[in-house]
């Protein structure tokens, strides 16, 4: 079969979205499929620029494909007789952010048409999709909520898995992935420096501006904290971050509102390490069970610092709880072969 999958891309960013689309097509080819990949630019700012993007996609004409697998908006919009959408997010901001108070669009008469012009081009493009699949629960709320329509729940597979593996349980707390606001690292740094314990904290990963990484170390220079706090901001191999995980007491992920489960999550626990995480970080509450798989607690730093005191203090409950976040992260049955099984069905 021949196979389109199509993505956004926002330039010098990359994430999860990125990674899953890497790999799906990856593992389409392996499973005997001829596929391409087209990413379409999205630049977000100015808000009034989305429209000539949603235009660019709308217009777009993919001939020479059996199917299309489209994941973000607005690459979604791409027309195809025959597409599946496997929905990673739709644009937020004319969603629950604007209802929140924190979308990017104002909240003017331009700002409330272009949110309209939005809603409403997905609604056409969504009647017309022959599969519509959520990656997490999460989306598929908001899909019902919003849009008024069921979907699918297809989740997220683990990417190699086999390079995270159950290692020494050492005396750091691992956290990486993309750096930024919303992935809230500097609630950790500042959390430590009320931990009573001699708990150490790894944060590594690529930053999305200079300022993000720039705001950690700030942290960590007022409050004296280079002993114990170790950053390594940028791009790293996988062998490296997989070697962070598999070898952490347990492992940290604080997101605003995840809409998945998480890479960092689902890579902490095919290593066997319990994840910290707080109540309103969204998608990885399906993974992260409190006193379960690991912890949960308020956003708050001295709530965290409490947990990262008992991680560190409690070293054998710790790892009991990273072996049984393990034994129910493999039975969730979550794998590229079932995942590419339906979505070619």
């Amino acid at each position: 079969m021949k196979i389109f999958v199509v993505n956004n891309m926002v330039p010098f960013v990359r994430g999860g979205a990125e990674e899953l689309s890497n790999h799906l097509i990856q593992q389409l080819r392996d499973h005997g499929h001829r596929v391409e990949l087209i990413r379409v630019p999205f630049k977000y700012e100015p808000p009034e620029q989305i429209y000539s993007e949603m235009l660019a996609c709308r217009m777009m004409q993919i001939e020479d494909a059996d199917l299309v697998i489209a994941l973000k908006f607005p690459a979604y919009l791409i027309p195809h007789p025959n597409k599946v959408l496997w929905l990673v997010h739709q644009y937020r901001q004319a969603y629950d952010m604007w209802e929140a108070g924190s979308s990017n669009i104002p909240s003017t008469p331009n700002g409330i048409e272009l949110k309209r012009c939005i809603t409403e081009a997905d609604s056409d493009c969504f009647k017309n999709v022959r599969r519509m699949c959520a990656i997490s629960p999460v989306i598929q709320q908001r899909l019902k909520r919003f849009n008024g329509l069921d979907s699918e729940l297809l989740r997220t597979p683990l990417n190699a898995p086999e390079q995270f593996v159950e290692g020494e349980y050492g005396d750091y707390i691992f956290c990486g992935g993309r750096i930024n606001q919303t992935k809230r690292q500097y609630l950790l740094v500042e959390a430590m420096r009320y931990t009573s314990s001699k708990c150490k904290l790894v944060i590594a990963g690529p930053a999305d501006s200079s300022s993000d990484g720039d705001k950690l170390q700030e942290l960590v220079q007022r409050y004296g904290l280079s002993d114990r706090v170790h950053l390594d901001v940028g791009f790293h191999p996988r062998e490296k971050i997989a070697s962070w995980a598999s070898n952490a007491l347990a492992c940290a992920y604080l997101p605003i509102d995840e809409d998945s489960l998480g890479y960092v999550s689902m890579e902490a626990n095919q290593a066997a390490k319990g994840v910290l995480t707080v109540t309103d970080s969204g998608g990885i509450l399906d993974l992260v069970f409190h006193d379960e798989t690991g912890w949960v607690c308020e956003p708050d730093p001295i709530a965290l610092a409490a947990q990262l005191d008992r991680i560190h203090e409690k070293r054998s409950e710790t790892i009991a709880m990273g072996k049984n976040a393990k034994k129910r992260w493999l039975a969730m049955g979550i794998n590229w072969a079932n995942t590419i099984e339906r979505l070619v069905a």
